[in-house]
């Protein structure tokens, strides 16, 4: 399943990404941060094929009953495993094939392993460096994915020239992820890290929140990454924290309880934000009903690195954050680089400045928050996404400091049932796009430009992209009505919007006020006519790594 999508602007990704290269120091640093991690997994191991001990204590049976004893015969002697007496327990099917190996040693590169006597071919270098270009014209779409139990980041070339789109490069990630943020922002390197980036420099990162408490965050112009850049949080303090109970009659007493600080988040990390105006800002929100602030410009020491702010308003998860934004065009809204938007499963939507949390404005709403975002287009405006399939409208200068479920400016049925995906469009103001548990991403048209409520709200088209269940839906940075849409498949879908008839009758004013359709193809060809059918007539609306994959017709309204 696709869990989260991050798009990357054409020309800030390297044109040519590096293969991460250890010398001595980083790689013996690598090794020690690795090691730590397979001493722990190991300790689980033994404990977990010991089952017994201290460690265990009786559970209330679930209402299941014993099974009664039954007449056995006395001559049968196979309940004493007799045959099984001369045989040694063993780990090495624990620990799988490479239990058998012994003496394995690890080279840095192909020519200081001396068992490798053929030369580097300087041709399939090149070809290989070719493979890997990203050019100026090209985009990429980071995919957060999980397959077999196998979680990873897939980068994704999309070419919009080309309607082209493969997995440039991907990388492992150590547990199920929920969530990416782009950031340009070089976090500060480890205090015994040998040459890295200048906390603060430019350059293509990603941040990761998982099922685990740390935050990952990941040179991306760097491929086959051997460890993360910077870890937020103290894996240390984390690694023995209790997890999900067994199934069984037993379970084992909990090392650590977790319990909320105001230094790291000690649950699964659901959503980032990063702060485009205060660079080195990264907000998090988490299962552990917190949010955190971190300051990227901060060294750290080893694995741990300590929350800037912490703020603990919220009495259930916090399913999404998002800094204050102003889109593309806009003058008299401006964002204020501290006000920082929170929903949660508490049903309430909180609003505040980060230098004086105690003066939060709430919102009260009917179900779960599923994704909150600031609309740019309108000062002091946002939008929610809930569990319920409910879109509501609010104005932050409407809100007070006590919780009432009347402040919405609007309310919208967006879908049938969960509306998991909510992006507002950063090029066209009052466009939208949704997607749901239903399966459907419709694309939405609100006229609101001149009222302080909208005057109408209208589905422009929906689809069925064959992606399953939709977990993400966002908008391109370059092309203004094109989407990534990924979902439980795990199918990555890129849709573009202006082939349909219906988003180019009610979007083309706007694009052209914009100046933003020239934009829209980068090739020099011909600009086609948006109320000429025939001008895209060559052209498909969804590129797909799938060819073979099939698409419902377009709904419009």
């Amino acid at each position: 399943m696709i869990s989260s999508t991050a798009w990357i602007s054409r020309g800030l990704a390297a044109r040519h990404p590096q293969k991460q290269e250890l010398d001595d120091e980083e790689l013996a640093r690598v090794s020690h941060l690795a090691n730590r991690e397979l001493v722990d997994a190991t300790r689980d191991l033994r404990a977990a094929e010991k089952g017994d001990g201290d460690g265990w204590e009786d559970v209330e049976s679930s209402g299941e009953e014993m099974e009664e004893d039954t007449n056995e015969d006395p001559d049968d002697l196979s309940r004493y495993r007799l045959d099984e007496y001369d045989q040694e327990p063993s780990q090495s099917i624990a620990l799988g094939s490479l239990s058998q190996i012994r003496g394995v040693s690890a080279y840095r590169t192909n020519e200081d392993d001396p068992y490798i006597t053929l030369p580097n071919d300087p041709a399939d270098e090149d070809e290989e460096r070719e493979q890997l270009e990203v050019l100026p014209t090209d985009n990429l779409v980071y995919v957060s994915k999980t397959e077999d139990e196998l979680s990873m980041v897939e980068a994704y070339l999309y070419s919009a020239q080309d309607q082209s789109l493969y997995v440039h490069h991907d990388l492992l990630l150590p547990a199920f992820p929920l969530h990416l943020e782009w950031l340009d922002y070089a976090p500060a390197p480890v205090s015994d890290a040998p040459n890295q980036r200048v906390a603060g420099s430019m350059g293509n990162f990603l941040a990761v929140g998982t099922m685990d408490p740390e935050i990952e965050i990941w040179d991306m112009d760097t491929v086959e990454g051997v460890y993360p850049n910077a870890v937020l949080g103290q894996r240390d303090n984390t690694s023995s924290l209790d997890a999900p109970a067994g199934t069984g009659k037993k379970k084992r007493k909990i090392p650590k309880a977790r319990v909320a600080n105001a230094d790291y988040h000690v649950d699964a990390v659901l959503n980032l934000s990063w702060n485009r105006q205060a660079r080195n800002l990264l907000a998090s929100g988490s299962a552990d009903k917190t949010v955190k602030i971190w300051d990227l410009s901060r060294p750290m020491s080893g694995t741990d690195s300590k929350a800037l702010r912490s703020f603990d308003a919220h009495t259930d998860k916090v399913q999404s954050v998002a800094w204050q934004v102003s889109g593309a065009g806009m003058i008299s809204a401006t964002a204020n680089p501290a006000v920082l938007l929170s929903g949660s499963y508490d049903q309430t939507i909180r609003i505040f400045d980060t230098r004086m949390p105690e003066q939060a404005l709430i919102a009260k709403i009917g179900a779960d928050v599923e994704s909150v975002r600031w609309n740019g287009w309108k000062n002091q405006s946002f939008m929610v996404a809930m569990e319920n399939g409910v879109v509501q409208g609010f104005d932050a200068r409407k809100l007070s400091s006590t919780p009432s479920s009347d402040d919405a400016q609007f309310t919208l049925v967006a879908h049938d049932s969960a509306c998991t995906a909510l992006d507002i469009s950063p090029h066209i103001p009052g466009c939208f796009v949704t997607g749901g548990t239903d399966r459907q991403v419709k694309v939405w048209s609100m006229d609101d430009e001149e009222t302080e409520k909208p005057r109408s709200i209208n589905l422009v088209t929906a689809r069925d992209l064959s992606v399953g269940k939709v977990f993400s839906a966002s908008f391109s940075p370059n092309d203004p009505l094109t989407v990534a849409v990924g979902g439980s498949n795990g199918k990555l879908q890129i849709w573009d919007t202006l082939i349909n008839g219906g988003i180019r009758r009610t979007f083309g004013d706007r694009l052209r006020r914009m100046n933003q359709y020239s934009d829209h193809h980068s090739q020099p060809v011909a600009e086609p006519r948006l109320d000429d059918d025939s001008s895209l007539a060559d052209r498909t609306d969804v590129v797909q790594v799938d060819n073979d994959a099939e698409s419902d017709e377009d709904m419009e309204e």
